[in-house]
């Protein structure tokens, strides 16, 4: 008997680690991955290069803790994989320091942090903005709003993730083909834009900002994905030994970057934006710059600004959905698939394997 035969459109962090979890497998499928770019160039000395999708632009920040307490499991889920593996921290440029998050006042954090204890017991901690703000020197945060401390959550890259993914896929048998995908047809079976055409026993589509686009064109039904663009400013401050944050009362977030050096953000409000046409929005950047230095009660110089783009979903998450016979979608992470890849990558194989 043949084995089945899959294809994954999109090498993001989640179609390099769906491919991958799929060819971990005991029995594995024979599976294809699309990328709309080459896997290697020798000009990197072979490591994966792509255009500057969510995967290499993202900030990358990990932690157990979030409000929705399913995407809490996921996100503790896959920093524990992430602690239990020196390698890997290593491949994926992980570094280690506190993480806390102020959410909106009355809000009930209960559910999503027994469910991290549960994962990872001790690592989150319930507190509120009254002792954050002291304990870090953070100014304008809402009056005791609850709050939660972790002490080991950290950043890592996602590109690197991604090309650790890639090669692993590949020293599995995995295959990778360059070149981008213009339709999903029945059959299923995909066509390239050489104008020839693969089919496979199912084929799922994780093009993130682009899956929609090549729905349409594809003549599916959409999956309710909307593009928006992502974008965080590189800045220097005389603060030091800041942690990564979260304030929902302002929308204010950030990590360290390293000695002085800050990643500091703030949502945009441009939707559906065109993923091969975006622009940093300087407006924006300025507001930034200005929001941190209230809130850090200290200088902050701007050094640049990247603006990227992702796919976002309500509600939000990165897990298998049908669009038609045969074609599934896995995307939607909505900016947050750094902290949930790994694990949800695990899920979905383990559905497809099934």
């Amino acid at each position: 008997m043949s084995r089945p035969r899959i294809a994954i459109v999109g090498a993001g962090i989640a179609g390099a680690l769906l491919a991958l979890r799929l060819r971990e497998q005991w029995n594995p499928p024979d599976v294809d991955l699309f990328t709309a770019w080459p896997p290697t160039h020798p000009d990197t000395g072979g490591r994966s290069v792509g255009w500057a999708d969510a995967s290499r632009a993202s900030g990358g920040m990990v932690r157990a803790f979030e409000t929705d307490p399913g995407t809490a499991r996921l996100a503790a889920e896959s920093l524990a994989e992430l602690r239990g593996s020196p390698e890997l921290r290593e491949r994926v440029r992980f570094r280690e320091h506190a993480a806390v998050y102020v959410a909106q006042p009355g809000s009930d954090l209960a559910a999503s942090l027994a469910v991290v204890d549960e994962v990872l017991p001790g690592a989150a901690e319930a507190t509120d903005a009254d002792r954050i703000a002291r304990e870090y020197g953070f100014h304008g945060l809402p009056r005791g709003a609850p709050g939660v401390v972790e002490r080991q959550a950290g950043h890592l890259s996602p590109d690197a993730l991604r090309a650790a993914a890639l090669t692993d896929f590949a020293d599995l048998g995995g295959l990778v083909r360059a070149g981008p995908v213009t339709r999903v047809e029945d059959g299923p079976s995909l066509k390239l834009a050489d104008g020839t055409a693969h089919g496979f026993d199912l084929v799922v589509v994780a093009a993130g900002a682009w899956t929609e686009r090549l729905l349409a064109d594809s003549g599916l039904p959409g999956g309710g994905f909307r593009t928006r663009q992502i974008q965080y400013t590189l800045c220097r401050t005389a603060r030091d030994a800041i942690p990564s944050f979260v304030d929902e009362h302002s929308g204010l977030y950030g990590r360290p970057d390293g000695p002085g050096r800050l990643l500091l953000g703030l949502p945009t409000v441009r939707w559906d934006v065109d993923p091969d046409a975006v622009v940093p929005d300087r407006a924006l950047a300025a507001r930034v710059v200005a929001d941190a230095a209230q809130f850090l009660a200290a200088p902050v110089e701007a050094e640049r600004t990247v603006a990227s783009f992702d796919c976002f979903r309500v509600p939000p998450g990165l897990e298998l959905r049908p669009v038609a016979e045969g074609v599934v979608t896995f995307t939607g992470g909505s900016g947050g698939a750094a902290k949930t890849a790994l694990a949800a990558s695990r899920v979905a194989g383990a559905v497809l394997a099934r």
